[in-house]
């Protein structure tokens, strides 16, 4: 059974927040690091992980990005606190 993840990045100084769904989070996130591609996480240097969450269904990972990319910034922010209340960075020890 396949795993999909929508995660939710920050700049650095969490100005700018980027949602989006893959199914390699790691390998992901190191192509938002590296800014191989071009698109709004580079542009805005969205490169810290501070939220996420996995579901099995590909439909429903798709329906749960849909739905937080037109939430308030309030409501974005209330959700990484549930999880990471400091914002770290999740992934600074996956190098």
């Amino acid at each position: 059974m396949k795993t999909y993840y929508v995660y939710i990045l920050s700049s650095n100084n969490q100005s700018t927040l980027y949602i989006g769904l893959t199914n390699n989070l790691q390998k992901r996130l190191a192509e938002h690091r590296s800014k191989e591609m071009e698109g709004f996480s580079k542009k805005y240097n969205c490169v810290n992980l501070v939220y996420f969450e996995k579901h099995n269904n590909i439909k429903a990972a798709i329906t749960r990005e849909k739905q937080m990319k037109k939430w308030k910034r309030e409501w974005k922010n209330n959700l990484i606190k549930t999880q990471n209340p400091n914002w770290t960075d999740l992934a600074q020890d996956w190098d």
